[in-house]
Order: C-alpha cells, then sequence, then structure tokens
C-alpha cells in the first residue's frame, strides 16, 4: 500500500511540476492577469477596477476599494462565515463538563 501511495503522491508532484513550468514568468506584461483586453478583444473587469478605483471611491489604496466598495455584500458574507464559525467553536470549546 505504501508503494501506491508514493506512486500516487510522485505522480501529483510530476503533474504540479509540469504545470508550475507552464506559468508565464513574473512581471510578464504580455501574460493573462495583465492583459487589458481578453482574446475576443473583450475589456478584463480587472483593467476596469484598476483604472477606475481612485477616481470612483476616492480612495488611493486599490485593494481596500475593491473590497469595501465592489465587493462589500460578498466581504460582508465572507465575515458573517468566519464569525459564525468562531462562535460555533468557542461554544464547543466552553462547553461545561458534568
Amino acid at each position: 500500500m505504501k508503494l501506491h501511495q508514493a506512486l500516487v503522491l510522485l505522480a501529483f508532484a510530476a503533474v504540479l511540476t509540469m504545470a508550475a513550468m507552464q506559468l508565464p514568468a513574473r512581471g510578464d506584461a504580455a501574460s493573462p492577469a495583465n492583459r487589458v483586453f481578453n482574446t475576443r478583444g473583450e475589456p478584463v473587469a480587472g483593467a476596469h477596477y484598476i483604472s477606475h478605483a481612485e477616481k470612483d471611491a476616492a480612495t488611493p489604496n486599490m485593494v481596500t476599494v475593491i473590497l469595501a466598495d465592489y465587493r462589500s455584500f460578498d466581504t460582508l458574507g465572507e465575515t458573517l462565515v468566519v464569525f459564525a464559525g468562531g462562535i460555533a467553536c468557542l461554544f464547543i470549546l466552553r462547553r461545561l463538563k458534568p
């Protein structure tokens, strides 16, 4: 059984290595993450957020604008899920022993 697990782990490592070798170089201006238009010629949403962030919210921090303005309801939902999980853990760990 250990040989089977080692082979699966080796195959997984090979797939990850091959995928990592296909990634564009760091800082490559032609990489898909840095494109303003996609392959069909349509504007990419990320480029819109980057170019309009300071103008829309009058805040120089782009991450704050995206999290607090553009994705505020999503961020609120994620915060509520983490808070509910923390409260559940608190109740489970503080249970009184009989």
